[in-house]
């Protein structure tokens, strides 16, 4: 009996930091990939709250004016905002702010959030980003505390954090890879586009699926894009997207609060 209880209180000993790294054999991954990948699905599933379900990034005013009607038009216009809009943007600013959290490179965080709170086209949008960034770091901070991360937030100096830049602040500290942090993220923000466009047009399920779907690769490219520009390649070109989200701020009736 004694030598079972001094087997049994050996194993915890076992877990060295070496061992993080050995295949899990029942997941095919190591055990810090099951980690990274575990986090990344909560932080930006649905059911994490950052009230992302409240804002339709002017999607709601382009329902109304008739550019967006149904699936087609629905994908066409994402497709857009992820290449040529805040999808791309957002996808740079989460990169940059990935890269400077991991580099503790604290000036350039600093200067990376500064720059994404002010890259906004419209008081709804500066809501939106702002609101959800702020959430997600207080759930993360309240739910998953990491070392690290307190001295993250305090480098960005004030400075409103950003959706985009909470998520990759908060994914380096925790040593989650860039690429799987920038895919989930357009994953996320394309998928949220989705359901306020199916709500809105009205679409079913099965074509919102379809959506998401044929943006796939549109996504897989736009994060290597990301991946590989300077703070100079920033820049944007979806006009009517940004005219949908100022006029959405006076819109009569409205579901969505941007």
């Amino acid at each position: 009996m004694m030598a079972t209880r001094t087997i049994i209180t050996a194993i915890p000993m076992l877990m060295t930091a070496n061992s993080l790294e050995r295949p899990n054999t029942a997941v095919g991954m190591t055990q810090s990939e099951a980690a990274s990948l575990y986090r990344l699905m909560t932080w930006l599933s649905p059911s994490f709250p950052i009230g992302a379900f409240a804002y339709s990034s002017g999607i709601e005013w382009a329902v109304e004016a008739g550019d967006i009607g149904d699936a087609v038009s629905l994908k066409e216009w994402l497709s857009a905002m992820l290449t040529d809009g805040s999808g791309y943007c957002d996808a740079l600013f989460l990169a940059h702010a990935h890269r400077a959290t991991a580099d503790d490179d604290h000036r350039l965080l600093a200067d990376v959030a500064e720059l994404a709170a002010a890259f906004v086209p419209s008081r709804e949008r500066q809501l939106e980003t702002s609101t959800q960034g702020r959430a997600f770091i207080e759930a993360a901070r309240a739910a998953w505390p990491c070392g690290g991360l307190e001295q993250a937030i305090g480098s960005c100096r004030g400075a409103a954090i950003v959706y985009p830049v909470a998520v990759g602040l908060v994914a380096a500290v925790h040593a989650i890879s860039l690429a799987p942090a920038l895919h989930a993220f357009l994953h996320a923000l394309t998928s949220n586009w989705i359901s306020a466009g199916g709500r809105l047009i009205p679409l079913g399920q099965t074509d919102c699926q379809r959506v998401l779907a044929a943006l796939e690769p549109v996504v897989t490219a736009t994060a290597a894009r990301a991946m590989h520009a300077t703070l100079d390649d920033l820049g944007s070109a979806t006009f009517r997207a940004d005219l949908a989200s100022l006029r959405h701020e006076t819109q009569y009736t409205r579901l969505f609060r941007s």
